[in-house]
């Protein structure tokens, strides 16, 4: 009975995390293409959807919890569905973050590194969607490898704002700008750090290793 509840679970997770990926990518794509529509319905209709989302996992576990008083494995999936959880409903966040700076951006001109952000966003996705997958398979190897990448979209956002700080120097009109396309840097940055905390989980749930405040070696 507990493996149906948890396996049903397992798939409301998944499920969540398929909609804040549509989220980021959408948020991004908005911006891209000057589509406020699309912005609008990641802050209007999305975000809603997330929410709803969070509570109806998060009601899940603790019924779990409370139920079956689960052992071992099984209490360890729980707990890390319910940190999972929380991940995501702050990716969800921090997608309209993007949304809402977008917004700002897409009836100003363009600044050049607007060219450095759907390289940022696809390695952000590409960690995301990696570090789901390590849960989803117990990817031990995958979870690991996704936490190795976080330095990437670090230096991928020093990048932009070593950028943006050299131009708000020279012109000072666009400083208003500037600022909105740091805040979506360092929202993308957060959503790479999320997927980050979620493969440390999996390390931790598939051989035991604490690695989040770097105590042991992978």
């Amino acid at each position: 009975m507990i493996e149906e509840k948890i396996d049903k679970l397992k798939g409301e997770s998944i499920s969540f995390a398929s909609h804040v990926q549509h989220m980021i990518y959408k948020s991004i794509k908005g911006l891209i293409e000057k589509d406020k529509d699309l912005l609008n319905e990641v802050i209007e209709k999305d975000e809603p959807i997330a929410n709803s989302k969070e509570i109806l996992i998060d009601e899940m576990c603790t019924t779990i919890i409370a139920q079956f008083s689960p052992m071992a494995s099984d209490m360890r999936m729980v707990l890390m569905i319910l940190k999972m959880n929380n991940d995501m409903e702050r990716i969800a966040d921090h997608s309209v973050n993007i949304a809402q700076s977008s917004l700002f951006l897409i009836d100003k001109p363009d600044l050049s590194v607007l060219m450095d952000i759907p390289s940022m966003e696809q390695e952000v996705i590409n960690m995301l969607n990696d570090s789901l997958t390590a849960f989803i398979d117990q990817n031990y190897d995958l979870a690991t490898d996704v936490c190795s990448r976080d330095d990437i979209v670090d230096k991928m956002l020093y990048k932009v704002i070593s950028k943006l700080s050299h131009m708000m120097i020279k012109d000072p009109d666009i400083v208003e700008r500037a600022i909105k396309m740091m805040n979506i840097c360092y929202n993308l940055e957060r959503i790479a750090d999320l997927s980050t905390n979620i493969s440390e989980e999996v390390v931790y749930l598939t051989k035991g290793k604490i690695i989040k405040h770097h105590t042991q070696e992978v």
